[in-house]
C-alpha cells in the first residue's frame, strides 16, 4: 500500500513539475511582451489550419490608437478593466447563472486580459483545461505588464473577422480610414462586433448590431481607461 501511494504521490510531483516548467515558458514569453510585439498568435496560427484567408493586419502603437476605440471597446468588452487584476467575478458568477438558465455556453465573463492570454497563445476550443491554463496566464500578464500595454496588446492583435486583425485593418477593412480617423460611432460598431466578428462581418447592417451599437455608445463616456 505504502508502495502505492509513494508511487502516486510521484506520479503528482512529476506532473506538478512540468506543468510549472510548461507555465514558466508562457512567463518568459510574457516578459518578452514588455517590448516586442507579436506577428503571429495562436488564434492566427488555429483560423489558418481553418483556412482562412490571408492575414490583414497592421500593427499600431498605443499612443497612435484612438481614444474613442479604446473607449467602445473597454465598454464593450472589460468596462472595470481598469480596477480588476485579471477576473472579474461578478461578470463570471452573471454568466454562470445565465448558462445555466439556458443549459449552454452563451457567455464566458472573460475579462480583456483573459481575452488577450487566448488569443496569443491558446487554442479558441473551450475546455476546463484551457480555462485553466486561460487564468494562470492572466495572472502573470497582469503581474508582468501595464494595463496600458495590455490594452495594447488586445487592440492589435484582437479577431475583427474573417482574416482581419487589430484596430487599424479592421478600420481600413469596414470603414476605409485609419483607426484614427473613426468617430466615436463607428468605434462603438467596432467594438460591438467583437462577440462574433465573423457573423457580424457577414450581417454588417443587422438590427441586433445596431442595438448593442447604441448601448456601447452610451456608456463608452463612463469607461476609464490607461491613459
Amino acid at each position: 500500500m505504502k508502495t502505492i501511494c509513494k508511487g502516486f504521490f510521484l506520479i503528482l510531483l512529476v506532473g506538478f513539475s512540468l506543468y510549472c516548467i510548461y507555465q514558466a515558458e508562457h512567463l518568459i514569453k510574457i516578459i518578452s511582451l514588455r517590448s516586442h510585439n507579436p506577428k503571429y498568435t495562436a488564434m492566427m496560427k488555429f483560423n489558418e489550419k481553418d483556412r482562412l484567408q490571408q492575414i490583414n493586419k497592421e500593427w499600431s502603437d498605443y499612443s497612435n490608437i484612438s481614444d474613442q476605440i479604446k473607449k467602445a471597446v473597454l465598454a464593450a468588452e472589460d468596462a472595470k478593466f481598469m480596477v480588476h487584476d485579471g477576473f472579474d467575478f461578478e461578470a463570471m458568477e452573471a454568466a454562470l447563472k445565465k448558462n445555466m438558465k439556458y443549459k449552454k455556453v452563451r457567455s464566458g465573463g472573460s475579462t480583456l486580459t483573459q481575452q488577450l492570454a487566448k488569443n496569443i497563445f491558446l487554442s479558441p476550443k473551450k475546455s476546463i483545461y484551457r480555462k485553466i491554463d486561460e487564468a494562470f496566464i492572466a495572472i502573470m500578464m497582469e503581474t508582468v505588464l501595464s494595463k496600458k500595454r495590455i490594452l495594447e496588446l488586445y487592440l492589435n492583435n484582437v479577431e475583427w473577422g474573417r482574416g482581419v486583425y487589430g484596430i487599424e485593418a479592421a478600420s481600413r477593412h469596414y470603414y476605409g480610414v485609419t483607426n484614427t480617423s473613426l468617430d466615436a460611432y463607428q468605434a462603438a460598431r467596432l467594438a460591438s462586433m467583437l462577440t462574433n466578428p465573423r457573423g457580424f462581418e457577414r450581417n454588417i447592417g443587422s438590427e441586433y448590431l445596431d442595438e448593442k451599437t447604441n448601448i456601447i455608445f452610451k456608456r463608452m463616456e463612463l469607461v476609464d481607461y490607461p491613459k
